[in-house]
């Protein structure tokens, strides 16, 4: 049965009340006490090494940072290679974690099985953020943008940027008489997914392909990961991508169709999305892998939302590994955690109810 989760994400400006998650027998994961609310150090050492999911990159730097104050004898270490090169990583058993923008698929559950120790990995969300339909358009900051529009330009059946179908939804603005260059990911991205999910729920016959971290439109322009994406859109006037909201900057973004209305990206908007999102069914116990609505009618919603997680293993071969897992992933889900991510990436901090169901599965690793 989907269970539905509330208050998954609880926006920017919402007082976040502290959470205590247990790292490490009565450690808890943000090196604070229940009781006084006060910094403590933790008592674990060693080295973790987690890879994935390039969106994750300005949050992982933040959460690194604030770990360091209170696990000062652990290194942790994040290779931003893309969710397809981190989950390969993870089930080569090359790092103890993986950032993916995708939930696990039950084929690669299944693998998990040769690294993880009597026991199949889980997917524990650890970070939500808008994902922007971003363009370099000299003068133009915001342009409302449906989703059979924007499938059609990703297809390059819409290839300038005064065609009628954008000019309907924008009469105020003044569009270029200019070529359209998408630009979409070189590497297997859950970012892609993302955005290839939202395409194929919201506008099924203009993108009839499904999901899938692999782009799946020959040609057109790419870049390897979010910086190659970003790199891109920079270079050239004229082009549109897809990218984590966290690096959007001075570019312009689409508002998207929500209801009958468009909304912009933001913090308050992904929460408004996932705070309604569902357990996928047929998950094992602590799998927390959620399913989104890319068809709100909440017009304050904004529907191009990921939740990346973290793949990790209920039970380690390694002891140690499994301690500097559990006190990592407390820190991250942490208030202390989320709110570090929402200021340095301006995503949306999780709600209590979801990190309670985190901070059990997390303290249930061994």
């Amino acid at each position: 049965m989907r269970k539905s989760i509330k208050s998954l994400a609880v926006i920017a400006g919402i007082a976040l009340s502290a959470t205590s998650l247990s790292a490490c027998g009565s450690d808890n994961a943000t090196g604070t006490s229940e009781a006084s609310n006060k910094t403590q150090t933790l008592s674990i050492s060693g080295k973790l090494a987690g890879a994935g999911a390039s969106s994750q990159k300005s949050a992982v730097e933040a959460w690194k940072a604030g770990f360091s104050q209170v696990a000062n004898n652990v290194e942790v270490t994040y290779d931003p290679t893309g969710s397809g090169a981190g989950v390969t990583t993870f089930l080569q058993g090359g790092v103890a974690f993986a950032g993916t923008d995708e939930a696990l698929s039950t084929e690669e559950i299944d693998k998990s099985a040769a690294v993880c120790k009597d026991s199949k990995a889980i997917n524990l969300p650890v970070y939500v953020s808008p994902v922007a339909v971003a363009f370099n358009l000299d003068g133009i900051k915001t342009l409302n943008l449906k989703p059979e529009t924007i499938a059609k330009i990703f297809r390059g059946e819409i290839s300038k940027w005064n065609d009628p179908a954008i000019a309907a939804d924008n009469a105020d603005v003044k569009l270029p008489d200019s070529k359209i260059v998408a630009i979409h990911r070189a590497d297997q991205s859950g970012t892609t997914e993302n955005f290839t999910d939202y395409l194929h729920a919201a506008a099924p016959s203009a993108w009839p392909d499904k999901p899938s971290k692999d782009w799946p439109v020959a040609g057109g322009e790419s870049g390897d990961k979010t910086a190659g994406v970003v790199d891109n859109l920079k270079k050239t006037v004229g082009t549109i991508g897809y990218i984590d909201a966290s690096q959007a900057g001075d570019f312009g973004t689409a508002a998207l169709k929500a209801g009958d209305s468009f909304v912009e990206y933001s913090a308050a908007a992904a929460a408004k999305l996932v705070e309604n999102a569902e357990v996928e069914e047929g998950r094992a116990e602590n799998d927390l892998a959620l399913k989104l609505n890319r068809t709100p009618d909440d017009p304050e919603a904004y529907p191009l939302v990921l939740v990346s997680y973290y793949a990790v293993c209920p039970q380690y071969k390694d002891a140690n590994t499994a301690k500097l897992v559990k006190a990592w992933v407390n820190y991250v889900v942490s208030a202390e955690g989320q709110q570090k991510a929402a200021e340095a990436a301006g995503s949306a901090p999780l709600g209590t109810e979801i990190t309670k169901r985190i901070s059990a599965a997390v303290n249930a690793i061994k």
